[in-house]
């Protein structure tokens, strides 16, 4: 058997590395963790860049790029669960005033698909590609309420604020809701101050293929009593049905 070529080996760390960095990385962090020469990391970053399967930034950091979605799951393409999304994440941004996510599962985690930017001028940063906990965002739950198989491999919960959830029965119970409103949040689960908001995106025969949600401030996106806004629930779950009904479910 021919032996295996390192470029390659090297290329394939680097992109687990990416992947599985909860933020962007530069050159100097990617080479140290991989122990490689600057140079040479920086050469193989390029040709990944190249083709797509890696972005850079303005500040020079390196993060997976969305040519690489289209690799290992091509249930996305299958389901065109991204490019139907897409016609209705726009109008959500607009109604909500925030940012819109639209994800699915991959390995165990959130897949970012889609990301639409809150409409205005704060500084944002594109998560397409990133990953992201299932147990402690609104994306997440939406997809384990509906995934039995993932939520059951779930093992250690990682409590990233006083907030998360990281006992199963909590989680469990937490689910059940879910799958009783149609609707999920996270409030500070995550990320302090932050909260999000999701409703799932369903395929023929009604199965949930993704989820579509919005995230922002808790200040904005709840009320004093740290409840979402029904007004705001009601536009990602009108975005859910609709981009549900072009995947074709009928009656949604």
């Amino acid at each position: 058997m021919p032996g295996s070529v390192q470029s390659i080996e090297r290329a394939a760390a680097m992109l687990r590395l990416l992947a599985h960095s909860r933020g962007r990385l530069g050159i100097v962090e990617i080479a140290r963790s991989l122990d490689l020469a600057k140079g040479t990391a920086h050469g193989i970053i390029r040709t990944l860049q190249r083709v797509g399967f890696v972005e850079q930034d303005e500040a020079g950091k390196y993060r997976l790029g969305a040519a690489l979605l289209h690799l290992g799951t091509s249930y996305l393409d299958v389901n065109e669960l991204r490019s139907r999304s897409i016609n209705w994440a726009d109008p959500l941004a607009a109604r909500s005033g925030e940012a819109v996510r639209i994800g699915t599962v991959l390995e165990g985690q959130v897949l970012v698909v889609h990301h639409v930017f809150r409409p205005d001028d704060s500084l944002q940063t594109l998560d397409v590609g990133s990953l992201l906990p299932l147990h402690a965002t609104a994306l997440g739950k939406v997809l384990l309420a509906s995934d039995s198989a993932a939520f059951a491999s779930l093992r250690t919960m990682e409590a990233f604020t006083r907030r998360t959830l990281v006992a199963r029965r909590d989680l469990a119970r937490e689910l059940r809701t879910v799958r009783e409103t149609g609707w999920a949040s996270d409030v500070g689960e995550l990320t302090p101050g932050e909260a999000s908001i999701a409703a799932p995106i369903r395929g023929y025969g009604g199965l949930v293929v993704g989820a579509i949600g919005i995230s922002g401030a808790i200040e904005r996106l709840c009320s004093a009593a740290m409840r979402p806004h029904p007004r705001l629930v009601g536009y990602v779950r009108d975005a859910a049905r609709a981009v549900s009904r072009d995947l074709g479910l009928h009656g949604g």
